[in-house]
């Protein structure tokens, strides 16, 4: 074979190769969970958003019913509530959220059995910054809160 010959088939195998790479690549990205903003799937970014609409109208109830059975057994509504508003008085609402990680676990065993996602926010209040990390559940198809955790200077 005539090295023009070469450099033409060689030429086509690699585009063949290319596109058939980039219809396998369509495909799995097409099978994924529906991703919004971040990554992050839109059921679990709607989620984090509702919270915090009800946390700076203080449904401070509404989020304890609404939350995963983990949340009420770690605290009775009382404590969560009282948590709740030391966060109002010391931090203020919550502003701008910057992600800072986001991952996704499936586990058999632990904890938070299932199918679960933890994600760390670097958070602007009113009243000074903080970390606030979000840890959901799925259960029975539905994003539920499990967990909430704020951590900040502002808090001492």
């Amino acid at each position: 074979m005539t090295n023009d010959k070469w450099k033409t088939r060689n030429g086509k195998c690699l585009i063949y190769l290319f596109v058939g790479m980039l219809s396998i690549s369509s495909l799995c990205g097409a099978c994924a969970l529906k991703a919004g903003r971040n990554g992050i799937p839109l059921e679990v970014d709607s989620l984090i958003a509702t919270f915090s609409d009800d946390l700076e109208e203080g449904r401070y109830e509404k989020i304890y019913n609404e939350a995963a059975d983990e949340w009420r057994r770690d605290a009775t509504l009382e404590q969560s509530n009282k948590i709740f508003e030391t966060l109002k008085n010391k931090l203020g609402r919550p502003g701008n959220r910057v992600l800072q990680s986001a991952s996704e676990q499936d586990s058999s065993n632990g904890q938070l059995a299932g199918h679960s996602y933890v994600l760390m926010y670097e958070t602007k209040f009113e009243r000074g910054e903080g970390m606030e990390t979000f840890t959901l559940v799925e259960r029975n198809g539905r994003w539920l809160l499990a967990r909430y955790f704020v951590n900040s200077t502002a808090l001492k």
